[in-house]
């Protein structure tokens, strides 16, 4: 079943999903994230069809998320490494898997992140950028922003 594509929707999260929300993708992220660079060792560690992940890693290197580095002429063979813009899903990663350690992980955690400079647990935490302090949804007020237009994502009062 094809699924209808956000590319109308004037939505920042829909047009994220545009990009990693097909089914893999941000297991492939994931992966390069933990510093997996080659097709086959995102084949072998994700059990994913050949043609699936040429698919999803084209999507990725097409919108910029990675890269394409030959390492090899013959046959040509590419690393697959973050960009800027691929670097900075690790916010979203990280929120995901924390969100999985506490509603889906029956068994604990299967990952642990610890902070280098201090060795401690490192928990996603939303913080203000401005005063530092944390948030919730319910301490935000949420408006019209710049790019909202005719067709804003806010539900009409």
């Amino acid at each position: 079943m094809r699924r209808t594509p956000f590319t109308d929707m004037n939505c920042s999260v829909a047009q994220t999903l545009e990009i990693v929300g097909e089914w893999w993708t941000l297991l492939i992220v994931r992966d390069a994230l933990l510093g997996v660079t080659r097709f086959d060792e995102f084949s072998t560690r994700l059990g994913i069809a050949r043609n699936v992940l040429t698919q999803r890693l084209d999507t990725l290197v097409e919108h910029e998320v990675l890269t394409k580095q030959p390492y090899q002429d013959k046959p040509v063979r590419f690393d697959y490494l973050l960009t800027d813009k691929g670097r900075d899903l690790w916010t979203v990663v990280a929120a995901l898997r924390q969100w999985g350690d506490t509603w889906a992980a029956e068994g604990g955690a299967p990952v642990v992140t610890t902070h280098r400079a201090c060795g401690h647990t490192m928990v996603v935490e939303p913080m203000c950028s401005e005063c530092g302090e944390r948030v919730t949804r319910d301490s935000l007020r949420v408006h019209p922003g710049p790019g909202a237009g005719e067709n804003s994502p806010l539900p009409q009062r």
